[in-house]
C-alpha cells in the first residue's frame, strides 16, 4: 500500500443521521496565532473558503 491508497477499513464505514453528528469548531492560524472560523467577520471567511489545502507526501531516500 502506498501514501494514497485508502485502506478498505475506511471504505467500510456507516453513515451518521444529523441527530447523531457532533458539531466540531473549526480553527486556524491567522497571522500568527489561532483563531475560530466561527469569529471570522464575513469577508475573512470568503478568504478562508478559497484557501487550497494540499497533503505532504512523504520524500523517500535512496
Amino acid at each position: 500500500m502506498n501514501d494514497m491508497t485508502v485502506p478498505t477499513q475506511a471504505l467500510n464505514v456507516s453513515l451518521l443521521t444529523d441527530e447523531e453528528r457532533t458539531r466540531c469548531e473549526v480553527w486556524t492560524r491567522v497571522m500568527g496565532y489561532h483563531r475560530p472560523v466561527t469569529s471570522f467577520n464575513k469577508g475573512k471567511k470568503s478568504e478562508h473558503a478559497e484557501r487550497r489545502h494540499f497533503v505532504e507526501g512523504r520524500c523517500r531516500l535512496g
